[in-house]
Parts: structure tokens; C-alpha cells; sequence
């Protein structure tokens, strides 16, 4: 049976990122260089971040391996819908910077479920 080590690492430093967010919402609005009238929102929005990536997390950290690629698939539909979402609303350097984000994170997270699926 899969012991599935790198995606419970993965999980792990997205747990990390869950808290991170919960403790400093404000990192959101600053990195995608919002207006003031935004901030209020997307520091909300940070903080559902922080919600959902410790709930996934949780399960990818302390799950059977069954549960574990079930938290995976799960981060990587999160993390490009992320994309889709945040992509749509910014421009330039800040559209490229959310996507390189969200997109190297679920390419990260498929990486790690596919060659824990072949160990």
C-alpha cells in the first residue's frame, strides 16, 4: 500500500499556507496590488483560503491513502478554479504572477499524486 510521502509533504506546507493566510489576510490584497475599496474583500477571501486549505489539508496530511488522493484531486481542482477565478480579474504582471502561482502549485500537487500512485 502507497505510503503516499509526497503528497502528505505537499499537504503539510499547504497546511502551512492555510495559517499563513488565517494570521495575515492582508498578504492577499498586497500581492495582487488591490485598491483600497478591495481590500476588505479579498482579505475575506484569504481567510476562506486559509479555511479550506487546513480542511484539505488535514485529510492530506493524517488521511489513508485513499483519503489522500481524494485531498489531492480536490487541491488541484481548488487551486485551478483559483486561477480561472483570480486570472479573469487581474492584468499584466499581477494576472502572470496568479498564474504561476496557482498553476505551479497544481502542477506541484499532480506531480506528487502520480508518482505516489506509482510507489
Amino acid at each position: 500500500m502507497p505510503t503516499m510521502k509526497l503528497s502528505r509533504a505537499l499537504s503539510a506546507a499547504t497546511a502551512s499556507y492555510g495559517a499563513y493566510a488565517l494570521a495575515r489576510p492582508s498578504h492577499l490584497p498586497d500581492a495582487l496590488g488591490s485598491q483600497a475599496g478591495d481590500r476588505e474583500g479579498l482579505e475575506l477571501l484569504s481567510q476562506s483560503y486559509g479555511v479550506r486549505d487546513l480542511a484539505v489539508s488535514a485529510a492530506g496530511v493524517f488521511g489513508s491513502p485513499r483519503v489522500v488522493k481524494a485531498a489531492m484531486a480536490i487541491r488541484i481542482a481548488a487551486d485551478l478554479g483559483d486561477c480561472a477565478l483570480l486570472a479573469a480579474r487581474t492584468e499584466g504582471d499581477v494576472r502572470r504572477k496568479v498564474m504561476g502561482v496557482t498553476l505551479g502549485w497544481a502542477g506541484l500537487n499532480a506531480v506528487a499524486l502520480l508518482v505516489d500512485r506509482k510507489a
